[in-house]
C-alpha cells in the first residue's frame, strides 16, 4: 500500500506497522463504500462504473515492484490489486480510496481488469427474488459500462485463466462459481 501510495495511487495511510508486520494500523476512512453509494443513489451508477475503470487504468500505470509476487496467470510488470471492485473502494471526502490489499501482485493489467469483470458479473446478490432481478440488471449496466473503458481484445484471452484461478477460491459460493464459468463459455474463453 505504502508503495502504491508513494506513486501517487489513492490507498489509506498506514501508521503503524507491528514489529512482526502482521498487524497494521491505517487511516482512518469516512465514507462510504462505492457499492453502498451505488445502492443508495443508484442513477450514480454510471459515474461509479467510470471511476472503477479509472482506478484500474491508474493502477496498472504503476510498474510493480520486484518483491511482489507474480498475478496467477498471465505474465507483466504493472501493479495489480487482484481484488478492485464496488466493495473495495471506500468513498472518503478526498475521492475514491482503494482497500484490502493482500492478493497484490504484479503482471499485466487486462488480468486485473478480468478479474473485475468476473467479480461484477459472477458475485452473489443476497435478496430476494424481485429486488435480486433489479440489482442484477443494475449490476449489468454497471459492467458494460466498466468494460466499456477497456480494449476487450485484450481481456478475453485472460478470462479463462483467472476464472480457473477464482472457481478455486473458498470464499465464492457454488452458484458464484457456476456463473463464473459460464461468463468465460459465453465469451468463448472456456
Amino acid at each position: 500500500m505504502e508503495y502504491a501510495r508513494a506513486n501517487g495511487y489513492p490507498v489509506p495511510a498506514v501508521e503503524e506497522i507491528s514489529d512482526d508486520g502482521t498487524d497494521l494500523v491505517m487511516e482512518r476512512l469516512t465514507g462510504p463504500s462505492m457499492v453502498v453509494a451505488i445502492s443508495r443513489r443508484p442513477w450514480t451508477l454510471l459515474h461509479h462504473a467510470t471511476v472503477l475503470a479509472d482506478l484500474h487504468r491508474r493502477l496498472h500505470d504503476i510498474p510493480a515492484p520486484h518483491w511482489l509476487p507474480p498475478a496467477p496467470c498471465g505474465e507483466g510488470d504493472r501493479l495489480l490489486h487482484l481484488d478492485l471492485h464496488p466493495l473495495n473502494v471506500m468513498l472518503a471526502a478526498r475521492g475514491p480510496v482503494v482497500i484490502d490489499w493482500p492478493n497484490a501482485a504484479r503482471g499485466e493489467g487486462p488480468v486485473d481488469v478480468a478479474l473485475t469483470w468476473v467479480l461484477l458479473a459472477s458475485g452473489g446478490i443476497l435478496f430476494g427474488r424481485v429486488k435480486a432481478a433489479a440489482l442484477g440488471r443494475g449490476r449489468a449496466v454497471l459492467v458494460n459500462r466498466f468494460l466499456r473503458d477497456f480494449d476487450l481484445a485484450t481481456v478475453r484471452p485472460h478470462l479463462a485463466d483467472v476464472v480457473e484461478w477464482k472457481v478455486k477460491d473458498a470464499n465464492m459460493t457454488d452458484v458464484e462459481r457456476a456463473a463464473m464459468r459460464r461468463l468465460a463459455r459465453s465469451h468463448g474463453t472456456a
